[in-house]
């Protein structure tokens, strides 16, 4: 385990000793030894009789004992390491002046029991030369102490066998147990800490943090396309890249500084004591340290953070450098806490707006409204210039995503609902956005399920959007759940196409239905020059792939004409309207017979939306 001994390979480290060998868990262990051998050194003292030895010499050893033991409940986890071998050495030496001066033999033999505490605390947390190094102490003065006793007459020399082979035993089986316990958290190929001796490692750190005061920061790095390594080279090679790098990675760090094996070819680096730029220059040294590339998350704990809050925010950032191209470092800082604190209110309290834009058909003369996006709004007085994307960031970075992913899905069904209860055979599809951090847990699909049935809102009118970089850096997980809500009806819809980096080969398998189209292609249709040549390519494209395409931040007629007249079938954008809350847009889709833009008010009906003019509007179909 790191921190043990001199700078080395931690794997070698971690096998020599036990996981348990924390600060805590050894002060409050070596602490409570001595106070359970002071106590009871005290009571048998005072109450066997005789007078062969020194009772006061035998009081004097327990009072010791029984003051270190409480000097190790209270300071013992700021010590050092190995400041615990001169206690478990003082515990030997203590035993044997109580043994050796006991006014009683038989209570003399018995006080011999104590060397099995020291073996205990030798096995359970030293390495196994130096708990071997105090068990053979202990047993050499168990040994000779017993038969050196100055009374008449003396014990014979084998008086110490038994006491002695006792603590020898119960020493090995509680290192073997102990070892044994300590392989649930070392990850067998790397030899580094595996997620669960992280996590407790991880929990420990925070512990002396909060008492200490002292920084803490958080790695999490992931090897770029590495199952590309296993897919081409085989599991094996793969298996010795993962080797190779735990082991030029365990020797830049210091003695403090843990690195594990978080799952997978994703490492985790718990370095206390550290900042956040301090943190982000020692991942760009392990980066350049060996020649597979990787992306990296880093943050830092803030006092009344848990772990899992602290990890969620390192995997944000993590998330996000491979968004952004991966073989790179992002920070997720930790001092935005007072908007988090605020928007986690604001979430529970339910006081988040959805608003929605509308999505029109370009056919038959634009304006129809055939869907409508679920758009997030909300105000922040703690930070009142975020933007939705920054809000979506802090709810990501927080392990806010759930819950607000979850409000916003739930309110927009129901507002749908609603919209489809005020206008007659209203058959509109709701689109919502969804995270791809979300996205990634195993249980999305059914809490979708979950909220559809719930609200009543049909499978078949929910499209769910993501964007094209979330899509691109996928897990297992999300693909399963695209497949999942697809064959439950639900519609996958690609936000932003066209600013991500995914291969259009890649596109024809990923299971989506429909493309939106970013809206930076749109605004560069413009009346002095010709439409950009990809909007065409993508037109094209999704007639190949029997995608449907939206084309997203259409502001002016000139650029929803030249969008019809390519092929382009839906679109929105603030020339048709902007966002407005559900009661403002059924006003408007009831006032303007189904339609939104420019010139919609006051339109004459013709005899298809006649038809429908006394029970409400019908889409197109």
């Amino acid at each position: 385990m790191r921190g043990i001994g001199a700078r080395g390979d931690t794997r070698t480290r971690v096998r020599a000793a036990s996981a348990l060998a924390t600060a805590m868990v050894m002060a409050r262990t070596t602490g409570a030894f001595y106070v359970m051998g002071g106590v009871l050194g005290l009571l048998i003292t005072a109450i066997a009789p005789g007078d062969e030895g020194s009772r006061p010499l035998v009081g004097a050893a327990a009072a010791i004992a029984l003051t270190l033991g409480l000097t190790l409940l209270a300071w013992g986890p700021r010590l050092p390491h190995s400041v615990h071998h001169v206690y478990v050495a003082i515990a030997t030496v203590l035993v044997t002046v109580a043994v050796y001066a006991f006014p009683n033999t038989v209570g003399a033999i018995s006080l011999a029991a104590f060397y099995v505490f020291v073996a205990c605390d030798a096995a359970l947390f030293f390495a196994w030369s130096q708990a071997a190094a105090h068990i053979a102490f202990a047993m050499v003065l168990c040994l000779w102490v017993l038969p050196a006793r100055p009374v008449v007459p003396g014990l014979p020399w084998w008086s110490g066998l038994i006491p002695a082979g006792v603590t020898f035993g119960v020493g090995v089986v509680v290192g073997i147990l102990t070892r044994m316990a300590s392989e649930a958290d070392i990850d067998v190929l790397t030899g580094l800490l595996n997620r669960r001796g992280f996590d407790r490692a991880l929990n420990s750190a925070i512990e002396q943090a909060t008492r200490t005061g002292q920084g803490l920061a958080l790695v999490l790095v992931d090897l770029d396309r590495f199952q590309k390594i296993n897919d081409h080279l085989g599991h094996r090679a793969g298996d010795a890249v993962l080797q190779r790098v735990a082991d030029t990675w365990s020797k830049l760090l210091a003695p403090d500084q843990r690195l594990a094996r978080y799952g997978g070819d994703a490492f985790a680096m718990l370095l206390p004591n550290t900042t956040e730029q301090a943190a982000i220059l020692l991942t760009e040294q392990l980066r350049a340290a060996v020649t597979t590339g990787c992306s990296a998350g880093v943050t830092s704990w803030q006092p009344g953070e848990s772990g899992s809050l602290l990890v969620s925010r390192a995997d944000v950032g993590l998330y996000r450098a491979k968004q952004a191209g991966r073989n790179r470092t992002v920070l997720e800082s930790s001092r935005q806490l007072p908007l988090a604190v605020e928007l986690r209110e604001a979430i529970d309290r339910g006081l988040l707006d959805v608003h929605y834009q509308p999505i029109v058909s370009l056919s038959e003369g634009g304006g129809k409204a055939v869907g409508v996006e679920a758009l997030l709004r909300w105000s922040s007085s703690a930070q009142p210039d975020v933007t939705t994307e920054g809000l979506i960031r802090v709810a990501e970075e927080y392990d806010l995503i759930s819950d607000l992913d979850e409000l916003v899905l739930r309110r927009a069904c129901a507002d749908a609902a609603r919209l489809q209860d005020t206008f007659a055979q209203l058959d509109l599809t709701l689109n919502v956005n969804v995270s791809g951090l979300e996205l990634a847990e195993a249980g999305y699909a059914d809490r979708v399920a979950g909220i559809l049935a719930n609200t009543g809102w049909p499978a078949e009118q929910l499209v769910l959007e993501v964007t094209e970089s979330e899509l691109a850096a996928e897990s297992h997980t999300a693909i399963a759940n695209l497949h999942t809500l697809r064959d439950r009806g639900v519609r996958i819809a690609i936000d932003d196409f066209g600013t991500g980096y995914s291969s259009l080969s890649r596109l024809a398998t990923l299971p989506s239905d429909i493309l939106k189209v970013d809206q930076s292609f749109v605004a560069a249709i413009r009346s002095d020059s010709p439409a950009p040549p990809l909007l065409g390519v993508i037109a094209a494209l999704s007639s190949a792939l029997d995608l449907q395409v939206i084309a997203e931040g259409v502001e002016t007629e000139y650029q929803a004409a030249v969008l019809t007249e390519l092929g382009f079938a839906l679109a929105q954008g603030y020339h048709y309207s902007d966002s407005h809350p559900v009661a403002d847009l059924i006003s408007d889709l009831n006032e303007n017979h189904g339609r939104v833009g420019p010139g919609m008010a006051g339109r004459e009906l013709d005899d298809g939306d006649s038809m429908h003019a006394a029970n409400g509007w019908l889409p197109l179909g």
